[in-house]
């Protein structure tokens, strides 16, 4: 559509980008987590992108509407990375670009930059930043406080501030090379094999589901957990998480999944099998 060419995205997008990506924690939540703080984060971007075109609007904001997490400081650069990827959706005619990529690139990348922002962020530079401000506040100082807050938000803002124009500057100069050279179905390809691996070790880490069920076997005792661990570790979250996924790709309500799945709970772990 001719409107929607030459929509080029500036560095004040990019900056109101990071702006509404400080807010990305305020409305975490179970089922998606930070999916509507991402969006929000993206909303700058794709008023501007798309402001001549409501359908494609509309879905690129359901785009953004996925499941999202990783680590705050890291984020912004997967914004960034996202908002070259719909710049150059919202120039190309549409089904032209594989608006595919941009939900598979936010799953591939979610889990290592996770990884790399906890360890850092969270794992390092809070607890020397907060061990220095307990040092200063042990003394009956007020640089205590300020400088556990200080020293932990102003490299934490930098950082995330500096990651919005570097995911952008990214994806701008890789994405034309892709195309070009017709590489982005292989992308596509291996981005959806980190996505799944991502989501299997989520499911592993993440739903702990266990039975301690026993049976009295010719004077052996087998314990059930441990017989399925050694067949297959952590069938039941397996087999649990594809049968509420098997419902919801069935339309069933989530507010019904939950409330079924705390009523299973209860009931299964009165009689003893969970």
């Amino acid at each position: 559509m001719e409107e929607n060419k030459n929509n080029q995205i500036t560095k004040k997008d990019l900056r109101r980008v990071f702006l509404h990506s400080l807010t990305i924690m305020c409305s975490w939540n179970y089922e998606r987590q930070m999916h509507m703080g991402f969006m929000y984060g993206m909303a700058p971007i794709l008023d501007k992108l798309y402001k001549n075109d409501e359908t494609r609007k509309k879905e690129a904001y359901q785009r953004h509407m996925e499941f999202f997490n990783c680590t705050p400081q890291m984020t912004p650069f997967i914004m960034g990375l996202a908002a070259s990827m719909e710049e150059q959706n919202a120039n190309s005619e549409e089904g032209e670009f594989q608006t595919e990529s941009i939900s598979m690139i936010k799953t591939s990348l979610m889990g290592p930059f996770a990884g790399i922002g906890d360890s850092f962020f969270q794992g390092t530079l809070r607890i020397i930043t907060f061990g220095i401000g307990l040092s200063f506040a042990q003394q009956g100082s007020i640089l205590g406080p300020i400088l556990a807050v200080g020293l932990f938000a102003i490299p934490s803002l930098l950082a995330a501030y500096y990651a919005t124009f570097l995911g952008y500057n990214s994806g701008n100069k890789y994405l034309a090379k892709l195309y070009q050279e017709g590489l982005m179905d292989r992308v596509m390809h291996f981005a959806s094999i980190v996505g799944l691996a991502v989501v299997g070790g989520m499911v592993a880490s993440m739903v702990n589901i266990t039975t301690p069920l026993q049976f009295q076997t010719g004077g052996t005792q087998l314990v059930l957990q441990e017989m399925l661990d050694t067949i297959f570790p952590k069938l039941l979250p397996l087999v649990f998480t594809l049968g509420i996924y098997t419902l919801i790709q069935k339309k069933v309500n989530t507010n019904i999944l939950l409330i079924g799945i705390i009523v299973t709970g209860l009931i299964t772990s009165a009689i003893g099998i969970l």
